[in-house]
């Protein structure tokens, strides 16, 4: 195909996502807007749409047919009628023993039982506020806020009056194995979606044959060329098992980030993408803009004898980094600021608290944050000799299966295309990056000189706990 040349040239810039594992369609070149919720339906938070992954680990999207919510709507009044008005009971400070809830694990599987919803979904926490050391009863007790639960129709385990989700026991596993006891320190855990160094010569060498002359009728010519010379995009994931939830949330949330800032997902907060504030005479024909999620480091207060933690903050921060891309598809630091990108990750991150509220896995991807930190805490303050606990049922994959989730290994380019400049704008790249005990060292533990953590710590009491019993208000 020849492009056309006209006089009254539309100037064009066109960004490809190199990230998969997203609720907007992966293979089509833009995404219609989110229409409005009608009045009645379920919120948000509930929205019936999902993402699977195949054998062949290929993402692609699945979405469920529940217009007017009245699916929703029965899943909650069945949980509401399944739970114990107890644990569906709104608390400010559910505690969850840890140690007790393993044993009760033990004892259902010897009697060849499976672990109950109760068990799976730690009780309703929807946050991990705290991490509680009692060596006299042997307890490492986990606490926050709880609320009852209901399955989406998408998978997703969400608070059935504020849809945020709750923590799952498969994650905080993973994040106790990724921490054992007897070690010192652990892995980083992140992960990355990018297209392949042969993919991006390919794309170079498609910028190169296109040259700057593109009109509005070039448009899908362009878009296919782009998607077809990047290819396929590969999915990594480091410090813990492909093969769990875990790993799939950390790429999902990776992705839709992306999707938001190249302008193919609409946020549900009004925050303005990379796109809206891009100014391609300014960037150049070969950058690569990287963004990735890192932990706000800064979010842990101890008490001073480290028997005690408290989590605070919002605990995800997006950072960005500007990258050129060679002809031969190989990626190097650039040295030049592109200031729009600069603008989205900070924007990204001041909203981050509103997009975590609204859409559950950017909050999912705080608790995983959360249980990795909580988890680095307990190995490095050796909770697990105090508390004469072994993980000898958690750490074992034998014995409690996590890794039973097809792994993401790769993801058809989505590409984006705006008339607003007269170049063409390079793949968006990243992942997610987090080395908890980064957040325990001196430099970034917060002051706690005021004793209220030591005071939480003492007034979760362990004592009076009936036989069984593993969590409490």
């Amino acid at each position: 195909m020849t492009l056309r040349s006209t006089r009254a040239r539309v100037l064009l810039l066109i960004l490809a996502c190199a990230l998969g594992f997203c609720f907007a369609e992966a293979s089509l070149a833009t995404t219609p807007s989110p229409t409005p919720t009608p009045s009645g339906t379920v919120p948000p938070p509930f929205a019936p749409a999902g993402v699977v992954v195949n054998a062949d680990g290929v993402l692609r999207r699945e979405v469920y047919d529940d217009p007017t919510g009245e699916l929703m709507r029965r899943r909650i009044e069945e949980a509401r009628a399944t739970l114990s008005d107890k644990v569906s009971a709104r608390s400010n400070m559910r505690k969850v023993s840890l140690t007790r809830l393993e044993k009760a694990i033990r004892e259902r599987l010897e009697a060849g039982q499976q672990p109950t919803d109760e068990m799976n979904c730690l009780a309703g926490l929807t946050r991990l506020q705290y991490v509680f050391l009692y060596p006299d009863s042997g307890d490492v007790v986990i606490a926050g806020p709880a609320d009852g639960w209901v399955h989406t129709l998408s998978g997703r385990v969400v608070s059935m009056t504020s849809g945020r989700p709750v923590l799952e026991l498969q994650d905080l596993v993973v994040a106790l194995r990724a921490y054992p006891p007897g070690e010192q320190n652990g892995p980083l855990i992140g992960c990355s979606i990018a297209p392949t160094p042969e993919g991006l010569a390919r794309f170079q060498q498609f910028l190169r044959t296109v040259g700057r002359q593109a009109t509005p009728d070039d448009e899908q010519f362009l878009v296919n060329g782009m998607r077809n010379s990047l290819g396929m995009q590969k999915v990594a994931i480091r410090g813990i098992s492909p093969h769990t939830h875990f790993a799939q949330v950390m790429v999902e949330a990776d992705y839709r980030m992306k999707l938001i800032g190249i302008g193919l997902e609409r946020p549900p907060v009004q925050l303005a993408s990379y796109v809206d504030r891009a100014n391609p005479a300014t960037v150049s024909r070969n950058a690569m803009q990287r963004w990735y999620f890192v932990p706000d480091y800064k979010c842990v207060r101890t008490s001073e004898d480290r028997s005690a933690m408290q989590l605070v903050g919002d605990g995800v921060k997006l950072v960005g980094a500007d990258e050129v891309v060679s002809s031969d598809g190989q990626r190097g630091k650039s040295k030049t600021t592109n200031t729009a990108s600069v603008s989205f990750v900070n924007g990204f991150t001041k909203k981050y608290p509103e997009l975590a509220a609204k859409s559950p896995v950017f909050a999912q991807l705080r608790n995983l944050i959360d249980m990795s930190i909580a988890a680095a805490f307990m190995q490095q303050n050796n909770f697990y000799e105090k508390a004469h606990w072994n993980l000898d049922l958690f750490g074992n994959e034998e014995k409690f299966p996590v890794q039973t989730q097809n792994a993401p290994l790769e993801v058809e380019t989505a590409v984006n295309s705006v008339w607003k400049g007269n170049q063409l704008m390079t793949p968006v790249g990243g992942g997610v990056t987090v080395r908890a005990h980064e957040a325990l060292s001196t430099d970034n533990l917060l002051s706690s000189d005021d004793q209220k953590v030591e005071q939480a710590r003492q007034q979760t009491a362990v004592q009076g706990l009936a036989e069984g019993q593993w969590w409490w208000d």
